[in-house]
């Protein structure tokens, strides 16, 4: 068996084990672990509202952000990039949101 496939055998652990394994690793019983988990996941959707003010970060781990890209009015004649010579219409896209996750120390050394 080749090295490169040991660890293309290996895959993400499930939510049931995650909620398991920290469980048995606090000593917590598994329906609290998943309700801290489940407010966890109200706060970051408070954080990342309308209302929110749009950066959440997990102590240690990653800081989420939202990001608000505007829209782009559309174009007409516009040169091809891919085929020189060429006009084209580019089509208008409306605003929207990106959310952005970047690791932080604690994280980056772990790995």
């Amino acid at each position: 068996m080749a090295k490169g496939s040991a660890t293309a055998a290996r895959k993400a652990p499930s939510k049931s084990e995650v909620l398991n394994n920290i469980s048995s690793e606090t000593g917590v019983a598994r329906k609290e672990v998943s309700a801290v988990l489940e407010a966890l996941a109200s706060e970051v959707r408070k954080a990342l509202g309308n209302r929110g003010p749009g950066v959440f970060a997990v102590p240690g781990l990653v800081k989420i952000t939202k990001k608000k890209v505007p829209a782009r009015a559309a174009k007409k004649n516009v040169p091809n990039p891919f085929k020189p010579g060429e006009l084209m219409d580019v089509k208008a896209r409306p605003a929207y949101n990106k959310v952005a996750i970047r690791a932080l120390k604690n994280l980056k050394d772990m790995v």
